[in-house]
């Protein structure tokens, strides 16, 4: 049966309710969490203006691959009257996002990072930096090597008679498509060391598993890629070295039951 505290008790302080004393420390931390948001967001203001002036310059270098690959005298279009000044302004924006990635990965890990033990603050580090530089080299592998190969495949088996006139609204938002594809694909290793820490998976499980994951690459590679087989093994063949690569890297990081 419930008792109302002794007043004599409540005095001494037994029986009191923590949540006042608790109140100034979730004020804490969320000043905290407004000051790192602050931040990061001015972060990618600082960033997006820095590439506003080169915006142009940008979407020049986006369409390089499609270019070169275009017939003698063919060019890109522009179907929107406003096309012209946004297609470039989302190209900055993207980029901009892009290379701040660091920064704001940063503010999230320093409003994170004093709730974490040593070794888990070991731990985040590596694999936020391992993150950053997968997504980036998944990036530089859709522009130097799959962009040049799939354009090369579709001005190919362009019909006779018919001109190909990509609109740059269109072929900017087919580019980044393959970007973010290529980018969070390649982060593949990271997400499988983190079910490992986790505990939802083990490298041994995953050796069991490859052949699920091979036919579960394909698919993905299917879905997210343009219609040719190409770009397709373009994306499945380094993903299951990615893989096999999340596998040692698990097998490394994570202790493994004796």
């Amino acid at each position: 049966m419930h008792r109302d505290p002794d007043p004599a008790s409540a005095t001494d302080g037994v029986g009191v309710d923590p949540a006042p004393a608790d109140e100034p420390r979730l004020l804490d931390h969320l000043i905290e969490l407004r000051s790192r948001l602050m931040r990061a967001v001015l972060g990618l203001l600082a960033a997006v203006l820095v590439m506003l002036p080169f915006a142009n310059r940008l979407y020049g270098w986006l369409a390089a691959p499609l270019l070169a690959k275009l017939p003698e005298g063919a060019h890109m279009i522009a179907v929107e009257v406003a096309s012209p000044f946004f297609a470039p302004l989302k190209l900055a924006f993207f980029v901009a996002l892009v290379l701040s990635m660091p920064w704001l990965l940063y503010q999230a890990w320093a409003f994170v990072a004093p709730g974490l033990y040593q070794r888990e603050k070991r731990l985040a580090l590596p694999l936020l930096a391992s993150a950053v530089g997968l997504f980036y080299l998944g990036c530089a592998f859709a522009y130097f090597l799959v962009l040049p190969t799939v354009f090369g495949f579709l001005t190919g088996i362009t019909p006779e008679g018919v001109s190909m006139m990509t609109d740059i609204n269109a072929y900017l938002d087919f580019v980044l498509v393959i970007f973010l594809a290529f980018g969070l694909s390649f982060e593949l290793p990271v997400a499988l060391v983190i079910l490992s820490l986790l505990g939802w998976v083990t490298p041994a499980q995953m050796r069991e598993a490859r052949g699920y994951a091979i036919v579960g690459v394909f698919i993905v590679a299917a879905v997210v890629t343009p219609p040719d087989v190409i770009s397709q093994l373009m994306l499945a063949v380094p993903m299951m070295a990615l893989y096999e690569l999340g596998i040692l890297a698990s097998r490394w990081l994570v202790p493994q039951p004796r």
